[in-house]
């Protein structure tokens, strides 16, 4: 029950957001409204099971923190810049049908990756649990790693960006020293450690789907990928940097390392 409820709740809020992007004709709505359609997808399952347990609560609390983090973060960081330029190559392209285009080519399948995304958090949530596992803690910890390199990466970024010295340069400090993308790798690790708590129920496992389909977007489709293509045309020193620094897992620069 609890997984058709989760997916109700999906598409009428993804219903909802692309009704705002229409309104205000900016897609990039539905960037910050990501994180929070996690924690609705969260409750939702609490409400539905009867809300008991450890687990629970245990899931519960770490969707709410990462998501809400999330979704404050990026509606400071992009409210009033306008739209995306993602999505303004996709409005140009689709012209006067873009409003319904939109519907299932950004809304539609964000909905549908949310959905698979949350497999472990509904699977876990639909379970009852009396006391506190080991899995559960190293879920825990791996979680509070991930939520960290996140939170730390997008704030040393957002400072960096911050400074009119740094425009045009690239930023290879604190986190960024050690790879190109701590957001995105601090992200995955956050669907690790949920996953690891939920594994612990008898069909536990299969809820690892989620993290994995996180971990390759992030990878291969819409974060670094994307974010690096053309970057080395366009940024002056980035391909040296792509040289010397590990583009996901954190390792020590080329340079640092002994040889």
């Amino acid at each position: 029950m609890v997984f058709g409820v989760s997916a109700l709740v999906i598409v009428g809020f993804m219903l909802v957001v692309w009704g705002i992007s229409v309104a205000i004709r900016d897609v990039s709505i539905v960037d910050i409204s990501w994180g929070f359609g996690f924690v609705a997808v969260a409750w939702t399952a609490m409400v539905v099971t009867g809300g008991h347990g450890v687990r629970m609560v245990f899931l519960v609390a770490m969707v709410t923190v990462w998501g809400l983090r999330l979704t404050i973060y990026l509606a400071i960081r992009n409210i009033g810049k306008g739209e995306d330029y993602r999505y303004q190559a996709m409005r140009r392209r689709a012209g006067d049908r873009f409003w319904l285009i939109s519907l299932g080519r950004v809304f539609g399948l964000q909905g549908a990756v949310m959905w698979v995304v949350s497999l472990p958090l509904q699977i876990g949530i639909s379970e009852s649990s009396k006391g506190v596992e080991v899995l559960w803690v190293i879920g825990a910890v791996i979680f509070v790693v991930g939520l960290l390199f996140e939170a730390v990466g997008d704030w040393q970024l957002a400072r960096f960006k911050a400074n009119p010295n740094n425009a045009g340069t690239i930023m290879d400090q604190g986190l960024w020293r050690y790879t190109r993308h701590p957001n995105y790798f601090g992200d995955a690790t956050v669907w690790w450690g949920i996953g690891l708590v939920a594994a612990s129920v008898p069909i536990g496992i299969v809820g690892l789907i989620g993290p994995a389909i996180m971990t390759w977007l992030l990878l291969k489709v819409s974060g670094v990928a994307m974010l690096e293509r053309g970057l080395h045309k366009r940024r002056s020193g980035y391909s040296e940097y792509v040289e010397r620094t590990s583009a996901f897992i954190p390792r020590r620069p080329k340079l640092d390392q002994p040889a």
